[in-house]
């Protein structure tokens, strides 16, 4: 910015100068209707005249200031504004024309009121035709280049910082040193900020344009190209109200990282503080705190045990594996059927740690027993966390025979075997549909549920068997997330099964440190549930997320409602009603009680389910899912009946 530009564009200097144009309008206003046509001002002299426009520009600047005439950024004026210069000049005459009165005892000046009119239409019209000039003077000395126009939500530490690089990296000295013409892509050109202090005033030579309010319109008025949330410490839900309104502008909107993570490096490494700058994710947009931990438990549990994840290629495995990796295992052992996740994970891992983690990786299925028996019998795992399942609702729907195999088969052998070589701790991944499930996949999962209760409920028993449920985790393979990105970016309509339809939410690290706490004060027999806050209507999840790629729902980017899939539900539960809840040291993970259950009817149940299942047989595999999970209904009987909350 060129001193010119800045000369221009400090604040206190431009309501000085203004100030003074004020004056001079009201003086040559007067003289105007004076000189030419002196028979207005027969009553009173030349020095008396002088005298009168002198304080009556005064007083109009009196009055403009009053009413706030001078508050408002020339650039930003709008029809409100333009009423406050006319009410300060009308004002300021009619207080100058008393005043006059007391002092000299002269009656009231004809003149005045022409002169009133012509100075109030030569302020507005001032105002109105520097309007656009001062945008240009502003802009004057500028090298943009293609620099995109940049607005910052915060006037903070994070943007001083943020603001200090900029700077920095576009000086020619940097430049030159770096070989490059436009180190980098943005122009600040305003921040936005709620402190009534500083707006209007400038920080780090950018100006504090306006409040969060104001987003919309500046980003209008501005041509903004693109916004950077820069409020760290936000709470969540503030930051979802502001992100939902920079989402309103249509731009991309980016979020700069909390600038205690730069604590540990050095100065020279803080240059890639801009490059840290991430697109908005989804979680940003939860409006909730993040869940809180207790790691030094979890250190305590998993340190130096070997450490059995099955399903560890999948999202809350993998996740699960990089987590226990964490807290210094003896062993890690990843089972998954799906050799290409199970590379994966493993060679991430083989990067990170080298050979300071004693890894195993093996491909094998928890639906054979024999082979898992084998891998029980040569690893002895202490701890148990169970995550291979079928998830995915309208698949099961058509595969209801598979989904019995893999989740009830699976977890039941993976149980048994857990309970002969005296694990120490089993622990499975449950979802909220296993809650009065009313698909197949809900069913198994609570037929799931129920297996390891039957087993923490067996006489001398060893082995902690524990159960941790929670809602739909975002990024996972089942998310729906995955699914909306990929249909936005290939320029398709956006497919939302239900206008009402509402999940729970919470994110992959959330949902395996939930597990890992979870497991370490458990006692066994326990359901863990996470208050997971109020629940979210999908389409308004489409609609952040479509915002988030800088484009307009149901403009740039169609929503189309496609109809509930088969076994859906309208509203996913977490607690089933008669299980209760009890408190854990955590308040936001809650205890749903034991469910006594009937032995001998429920083996030779689960014997029948499995015998149905190896046999192939949709219509008798379901029937003894009816039978064995007795909350199992239909979707339509369930949304006939469930009360839609307001979201």
């Amino acid at each position: 910015m060129s001193k010119y530009s800045q000369l221009f564009t400090n604040f206190r200097l431009r309501k000085r100068l203004l100030a003074l144009v004020d004056a001079f309008i009201v003086l040559v206003a007067g003289l105007l209707v004076n000189l030419p046509l002196p028979i207005f001002s027969d009553r009173i002299g030349r020095a008396q005249l002088f005298s009168f426009l002198l304080l009556c520009a005064f007083c109009c600047f009196a009055c403009q200031l009053l009413f706030g005439a001078y508050n408002k950024l020339w650039r930003y004026f709008n029809l409100r504004d333009y009423l406050s210069c006319v009410k300060g000049i009308v004002g300021g005459f009619v207080v100058a024309v008393v005043l006059f009165y007391l002092i000299s005892g002269t009656g009231f000046p004809i003149f005045s009121v022409l002169t009133c009119v012509i100075a109030t239409v030569g302020v507005c019209l001032f105002r109105y035709m520097f309007k656009g000039t001062f945008i240009s003077l502003v802009n004057a000395g500028l090298q943009e280049g293609k620099k995109r126009r940049t607005m910052i939500i915060g006037a903070g530490e994070a943007t001083r910082v943020l603001l200090d690089e900029i700077k920095r990296l576009q000086s020619p000295k940097e430049n030159d040193a770096v070989g490059a013409v436009d180190t980098v892509n943005m122009y600040p050109v305003c921040l936005i900020d709620d402190d009534r202090y500083k707006i209007g005033k400038f920080f780090n030579d950018v100006l504090v344009a306006g409040g969060t309010s104001d987003i919309e319109k500046i980003a209008r008025l501005e041509r903004i190209e693109q916004i950077i949330f820069a409020i760290p410490s936000c709470p969540p839900k503030d930051r979802a109200v502001i992100l939902d309104l920079c989402g309103k502008t249509g731009l991309p909107v980016k979020i700069l990282p909390f600038v205690g993570c730069l604590q540990d490096v050095s100065e020279s490494e803080k240059s890639n503080y801009i490059s840290q700058i991430r697109d908005i994710k989804v979680e940003d947009l939860l409006g909730r705190e993040p869940i809180k931990f207790d790691n030094s438990e979890i250190r305590g549990f998993i340190e130096n045990k070997v450490c059995m994840v099955t399903g560890g290629g999948g999202s809350i495995g993998s996740e699960l594996v990089r987590q226990i990796a964490k807290y210094n295992p003896a062993q890690v052992i990843i089972v998954d059927i799906y050799e290409n996740n199970a590379y994966d994970i493993q060679q991430e891992l083989v990067m990170e740690y080298g050979k300071s983690l004693n890894l195993v990786t093996i491909i094998a299925s928890v639906r054979d027993y024999f082979r898992m028996n084998q891998i029980f019998k040569k690893y002895k795992p202490q701890v148990v966390f169970h995550a291979a399942a079928h998830k995915h609702v309208p698949l099961m729907e058509n595969n209801p025979m598979e989904a019995i195999k893999n989740n009830v088969v699976g977890t039941f052998n993976m149980a048994t075997l857990s309970l002969i070589n005296n694990v120490k701790k089993f622990v499975m991944i449950s979802t909220d549909k296993a809650v009065n499930p009313t698909n197949v996949m809900g069913a198994s999962k609570r037929c799931c549920e129920m297996i390891v209760q039957f087993f923490a409920q067996q006489k001398d028993c060893r082995t902690e068997f524990v159960t941790t449920r929670f809602g739909n985790v975002l990024g996972s393979n089942g998310s729906v997330i995955p699914l909306f990105k990929r249909q936005i970016e290939q320029g398709k309509p956006v497919t939302v099964t239900h206008p009402d339809i509402i999940r729970y939410f919470m994110t992959i690290p959330e949902a395996v440190n939930l597990v890992l706490e979870a497991a370490s004060f458990a006692h066994g027999g326990e359901i863990f549930v996470l208050d997971m806050g109020q629940p979210v209507k999908i389409v308004t999840l489409a609609e952040n997320l479509i915002r988030m790629y800088g484009k307009v729902p149901y403009k740039d980017v169609e929503i189309k409602f496609t109809g509930l899939r088969p076994g859906e539900k309208l509203l996913e539960e977490l607690l089933m009603g008669e299980e209760g809840l009890q408190k854990t040291k955590n308040k936001l993970i809650y205890i749903g009680k034991q469910i006594p259950i009937d032995l001998d009817s429920f083996v030779d149940q689960l014997w029948d389910l499995k015998n149905a299942a190896s046999a192939n047989d949709d219509q008798k595999a379901i029937q003894a899912l009816h039978k064995i999970v007795p909350t199992f209904t239909t979707p339509e009987e369930f949304n006939k009946t469930v009360m839609m909350p307001k979201v």
